[in-house]
């Protein structure tokens, strides 16, 4: 087993050594696999470093790209540009999605709670997922357990349902689909810092995961966003209009009395999924939400709008999503300003 520690030491590495680290991990992969593998491909800027960083070395590993729908136009036209991408496109919409299982917000971690909790209180029964959200789970020397959420408790009575499996439907199936099919293991751009359900899979798992049931390859789950946002700038990678450019601000002194770099981006931070509640609540202004309006009016009404009763709980409609009843309803739980969509 891995120690948290030993992510943090590579985490904290200079990005030269990142990069060569990173190398390895795909070299190992690709001559494991006597070259039957493919790239993750979103369009986003941490698989355009991927994607990059792979061809230097395979120029001819071929891309694979889910074509979900939720993506910004800007990002589809981006990924089509490429040579050598396959296009996937999954079995159900997001709509159907949101209606069966619930809506994607806070986190998938917290989803994934919420989701069976309720299913065990409208059981009238109590389970571990529960507990956690009610505060009352208990690590085995009886302290309190570090996966207790219990902030969350009150969307156990909301009138709407909550759930992560929109990124198994809309995104993982039909990859692990294409796997079967092609005898291809895939490579992906995930890095440890965006969660920590993201950092345990780090330490259950490493970066190439050879022997896992699916093997996958993190190659730069070590990586930091400033990693990304420098190695673009420094390689001149062009990466999606939306994004706008990568630019830096002066030197600063940092806690260690080291001077750094700090690189953004003019335009979005992230793009991914522009219907995904899972971190939104974490978004400064603009956040995803007033960036898609300005980016895509279309897509912000058919997100926010719609959406109706339907024996007692609320689902999307023919109008829209209608996550403007979600967010409002968490902005009247936790604060206004909690999801910042308007």
């Amino acid at each position: 087993m891995r120690d948290i520690r030993e992510l943090r030491y590579m985490q904290s590495l200079p990005l030269k050594e990142k990069i060569i680290m990173t190398q390895q991990r795909i070299q190992g992969w690709y001559e494991y696999f006597n070259g039957n593998v493919y790239v993750s491909f979103s369009g986003g800027k941490d698989s355009t470093v991927l994607l990059h960083l792979v061809r230097e070395l395979y120029p001819s590993v071929e891309a694979v790209f889910v074509d979900t729908g939720l993506e910004y136009s800007q990002i589809r036209n981006f990924v089509k540009s490429f040579d050598n991408v396959t296009i996937l496109r999954p079995k159900m919409r997001f709509d159907e999605v949101i209606s069966k299982y619930g809506y994607p917000i806070i986190s998938k971690e917290v989803s994934n709670k919420v989701h069976w909790a309720k299913k065990a209180y409208q059981q009238g029964k109590v389970n571990e997922y529960m507990r956690q959200l009610r505060g009352e789970a208990k690590k085995d020397d009886g302290e309190d357990s570090l996966f207790n959420v219990q902030k969350y408790e009150p969307l156990l009575y909301e009138k709407f349902d909550v759930d992560d499996n929109c990124c198994d439907i809309m995104k993982k199936n039909p990859v692990k689909s294409f796997e079967n099919k092609s005898g291809k293991h895939g490579m992906v751009a995930m890095m440890a810092e965006e969660s920590r359900l993201r950092t345990q899979k780090w330490i259950q798992h490493g970066c190439n995961s050879f022997e896992h049931k699916r093997p996958i390859s993190t190659p730069m789950i070590f990586w930091t966003e400033q990693d990304v946002l420098r190695y673009i700038s420094e390689n001149d990678i062009e990466i999606c209009s939306v994004y706008g450019d990568v630019v830096h601000d002066d030197e600063q002194l940092n806690f260690d009395g080291e001077w750094e770099t700090k690189y953004r981006t003019t335009g979005c931070s992230r793009t991914g999924c522009v219907f995904c509640g899972f971190g939104a609540h974490l978004d400064r202004e603009p956040s995803r939400f007033q960036l898609l309006k300005e980016i895509d009016r279309k897509k912000y009404d058919y997100c926010m709008n719609g959406g109706e009763f339907v024996d007692g709980v609320w689902k999307p409609n023919k109008k829209g999503l209608g996550m403007q009843y979600v967010y409002d309803r968490l902005n009247e739980i936790y604060g206004e300003g909690f999801v910042r969509y308007k």
